[in-house]
């Protein structure tokens, strides 16, 4: 059912806090599994921008009729028996793949996301779909590009979703979390590249907030890559290579660290 509202008035104003969003990340930093810091970090870094987009996808045709006809998605998502029923190369196969192998769930974002504000009041208006929208398909961002949960694999998957709508956090985090990945592993290899490939492609790419989901897990992999316009890692996956071949796993990184 559509929310009636956009923005409920009884949301308190956010605030610009760099300093306060800094802290967060360093925590993200300490345990990358900590993911309830980017949502606290969000809060931190509102963006005007994101908003106007926000609200003119909700205002659409479009977005209006997701709001009406789709299911919450972490529960559509979730939901392995039914998936497994579509075709072996579509979308929901590989999407499943994925998330078992990363031992993920979508019910589990949702927990994540909520705990930080388990104290909070809960606001049922139009931006609350819209962000859970974005939480909801994040992973799917991975699976869509190819970029993995390494350490540069979220950066890049963050840095696409960056160029998709005008999220502060997202860019913050690529850019940020890409110094990270060079500062703590020196070794030459295209770091910053593969982020600055990501932005490109997401921005190239349609968003995937905008797709119709059930369709989407419906459709071939390739297939939905290719309407999608979504672009070939290259970069990413040479800096994959570029570590290999010092005897690095981009996987454990904290390995490099030690030796």
């Amino acid at each position: 059912m559509t929310a009636h509202i956009y923005m409920d008035p009884a949301r308190p104003a956010m605030r610009f806090r760099p300093i306060k969003a800094f802290g967060h990340f360093r925590k993200l930093v300490a345990d990358k599994e900590d993911t309830a810091q980017v949502f606290h970090m969000a809060e931190c870094l509102p963006s005007r921008r994101f908003h106007a987009q926000a609200r003119a996808f909700c205002d659409s045709a479009a977005g209006q009729a997701l709001m009406e006809s789709e299911p919450f998605l972490p529960t559509l998502l979730d939901d392995h028996a039914t998936l497994k029923t579509l075709p072996e190369n579509s979308v929901a196969h590989a999407y499943m793949r994925f998330m078992k192998a990363e031992g993920l769930s979508a019910a589990g974002l949702v927990e994540e996301s909520e705990r930080p504000f388990a104290n909070h009041p809960d606001y049922d208006d139009q931006f609350k779909w819209f962000t859970n929208r974005l939480r909801d398909t994040h992973d799917m961002v991975h699976v869509l590009t190819g970029y993995g949960r390494d350490a540069l694999g979220e950066q890049c998957a963050l840095g696409f979703s960056s160029s998709q709508y005008p999220g502060l956090v997202d860019w913050f985090l690529a850019w940020a979390g890409a110094a990270e990945i060079k500062r703590r592993v020196k070794v030459e290899a295209s770091v910053f590249s593969a982020v600055a490939q990501a932005r490109a492609a997401g921005k190239a790419a349609q968003a995937i907030y905008k797709q119709d989901i059930r369709a989407l897990l419906a459709e071939p992999l390739e297939a939905a890559r290719a309407r999608m316009n979504i672009g070939d890692p290259t970069q990413y996956r040479l800096a994959h290579s570029q570590y290999r071949a010092r005897g690095i796993d981009p996987y454990n990184f904290l390995s490099a660290v030690a030796a």
